[in-house]
């Protein structure tokens, strides 16, 4: 009976490992349906299909935070998350107690901006404006919900003072236009097409972060300065200032060198092709795709680089 039992363990375990490594696929964590993410990650698992032997399985998830977990416990294979997350992950600081490592960089691939956003008939004008207010900050694990938390604690806000939600993209966008809550937090791309969907259901203004909240934030974390200008949305005609993070593509170190050079190249070969499947404004260029990247590269991207004259930092 024992050894019965022995032996559908094993089969049991050769099936689960089976359905998700058997066919050398590589799970890709690209955050919710409405995001860049997600819109890359589709793009790219087309672009394996029809130029390279890769094979990639886009996998929805939470967001960057989750995406950093998940890869380092083996659930993904490759993702696409924030600059700011990946560097406090790898070196277990500000919000990450414990460190996640066993992942690295492939390329940085375009700016996030942090979009907060309220209707335009709202008597909210800033960021001030939100004691009191219900927010929805994003996704639990989600790089929103992590930037609405610092961007808040900037102004001295806290989950007492302010009422957060973990709203996904549709139901926060639902939730605004309906006026469940007073404002919502998302860190997406110049562009990004949920922003622009949402903006055609209702009129919507963004909120500017002053220099004084920038400048903590800045110096706390990795974000840079950011503009949205005017007429970048339907019916928002005011530039507004704001703070961003890079968005990064990682992968985990148990891939092989030359599948990770496989899946760099394709990246860099269909920079155009990928723009034009992606809302926001991508920036896909070597020079500047290893710039705001404060973990080791993988090996495998490391090699294609160096055949294009960069050389870049890696673990070993």
């Amino acid at each position: 009976m024992k050894k019965i039992i022995a032996l559908l363990l094993i089969v049991l375990t050769v099936l689960l490992c089976g359905c998700s490594m058997g066919d050398g696929s590589i799970r890709f964590g690209a955050a919710g349906l409405g995001g860049v993410y997600h819109q890359a990650a589709t793009s790219l698992k087309q672009l394996a299909e029809n130029d390279s032997a890769l094979k990639i399985e886009v996998k929805t998830t939470a967001g960057s935070a989750a995406n950093v977990r998940l890869l380092s416990q083996g659930y993904l294979d490759a993702a696409i998350a924030q600059s700011d997350i990946i560097s406090d992950a790898y070196n277990g600081e500000n919000s990450f107690k414990t460190a996640y490592k066993d992942y690295s960089a492939v390329a940085a691939l375009y700016t996030e901006v942090c979009h907060i956003i309220v209707r335009a008939d709202s008597d909210i004008n800033s960021v001030d404006d939100l004691l009191g207010k219900t927010v929805s900050i994003g996704e639990e694990e989600s790089g929103s919900q992590l930037n609405a938390k610092q961007i808040l604690s900037a102004y001295g806000l806290n989950e007492k003072m302010v009422k957060e939600e973990n709203f996904n993209y549709a139901d926060s966008a639902k939730a605004l236009v309906s006026g469940e809550v007073d404002a919502l937090f998302w860190t997406v791309g110049i562009n990004a097409t949920v922003v622009e969907e949402l903006s055609r259901q209702c009129d919507i203004k963004l909120l500017s972060i002053d220099k004084e909240a920038s400048d903590k934030l800045k110096s706390a974390y990795s974000y840079i300065d950011c503009k949205v200008d005017g007429n970048t949305y339907n019916g928002q005609t005011k530039d507004v200032n704001t703070v961003g993070v890079k968005s990064v593509l990682i992968v985990s170190d148990r891939l092989s060198n030359d599948k990770v050079k496989t899946l760099t190249k394709l990246v860099f070969d269909n920079a155009n092709e990928l723009q034009l499947t992606v809302s926001a404004d991508l920036d896909i260029i070597e020079k500047d795709a290893v710039t705001g990247v404060n973990i080791p590269f993988h090996s495998g991207a490391a090699e294609y680089y160096s055949e294009k004259g960069i050389e870049v930092k890696t673990a070993e």
